[in-house]
């Protein structure tokens, strides 16, 4: 079974120094998008999977354009970023700035509590893991006590995450059995509308998970690759 994980293309957090909670792409975001797209085509999917946040479905746009009929492609919930304090739309952007730059010599335990008004990392990674699990299990595919998974005949072969660099990272340490920090981002820095690719491998009577390409943007000209 392979998973891919797409992280969306650049997002317009600022318009005219005002900042946006749930952005949509900008013009380099959405060239980002059509290349991805192109290169994603040529794949067969089982199924798509796309955060709820705007920059995500954007960035889906042109791949699902090119997908033939018959791929499903599922909205879902649990891919969506962590969640910001909403009053933070329409903010000035350099508040908003100051915040995240104030927010990083925070000590490890604040970390885990997130930004004032948003959602906690406890809380997002709660819900990204219950949310992977539950997708997996409806294919049948689920871990052991040991940390290994069953995946049957009856798995998907190929699948598609349309989602976000803290998300993406979150699905990332929890399948290659990671204890979780606050800080995940960080641990798997991913460039705009990268790709990143697990493919599962019998081991020990079972299976695992391994990292076949992270942060892969061989789709992009070099002047399109962003963080």
């Amino acid at each position: 079974m392979d998973l891919f994980l797409l992280r969306h293309g650049q997002p317009r957090w600022s318009e005219d120094g005002v900042s946006r909670v749930d952005p949509g792409l900008t013009d380099l975001g959405r060239a980002q998008a059509e290349a991805a797209g192109a290169r994603l085509a040529r794949i067969r999917f089982d199924e798509v999977l796309v955060s709820t946040a705007r920059r995500a479905i954007e960035t889906a746009e042109p791949l699902r354009a090119r997908l033939d009929p018959s791929v499903q492609v599922t909205s879902a919930p649990w891919l969506h970023e962590i969640r910001n304090d909403p009053a933070w739309d329409g903010s000035p952007s350099d508040e908003v700035e100051r915040i995240f730059a104030e927010a990083r010599v925070r000590s490890r335990e604040e970390w885990w509590d997130g930004l004032p008004g948003g959602e906690s990392f406890r809380d997002f990674h709660r819900r990204v893991v219950s949310g992977l699990d539950a997708q997996l299990g409806s294919y049948g595919v689920v871990r052991d006590a040991q940390g290994l998974w069953t995946v049957p005949d009856r798995a998907p072969e190929r699948i598609l995450a349309v989602a976000h660099a803290g998300t993406n990272s979150v699905v990332l340490g929890h399948l290659l059995g990671l204890d979780p920090e606050p800080w995940e981002w960080e641990r798997f820095a991913s460039d705009h509308a990268s790709l990143a690719w697990l493919r599962t491998s019998s081991i020990a009577g079972s299976h695992i998970f391994g990292l076949q390409r992270f942060s892969d943007v061989e789709h992009l000209a070099s002047d399109q690759i962003t963080a």
